[in-house]
């Protein structure tokens, strides 16, 4: 595995705990934000398709990480 395709596992495993982590962080964002008011933690139609259009974005700008410095 320390051949030419070594790195390959460590970015994939680092990846899944970055995402892992930033996933909890969000979820521990809203929780705090319904206990500050009072209610449960809810998402509707519209703030999933937002989320949605973000995170595409945000995973389209990692794609394209490294580009035009070749």
């Amino acid at each position: 595995m320390d051949g030419e395709d070594g790195w390959k596992p460590r970015v994939l495993l680092l990846g899944a705990a970055v995402g892992a982590l930033v996933g909890l962080a969000g979820a521990y964002l809203l929780v705090q934000r319904a206990e500050e008011r009072g209610t449960r933690p809810r998402l509707d139609a519209g703030e999933g398709i937002r989320l949605s259009v973000l995170l595409m974005g945000l995973l389209r700008q990692v794609a394209t990480l490294g580009d035009g410095k070749r």
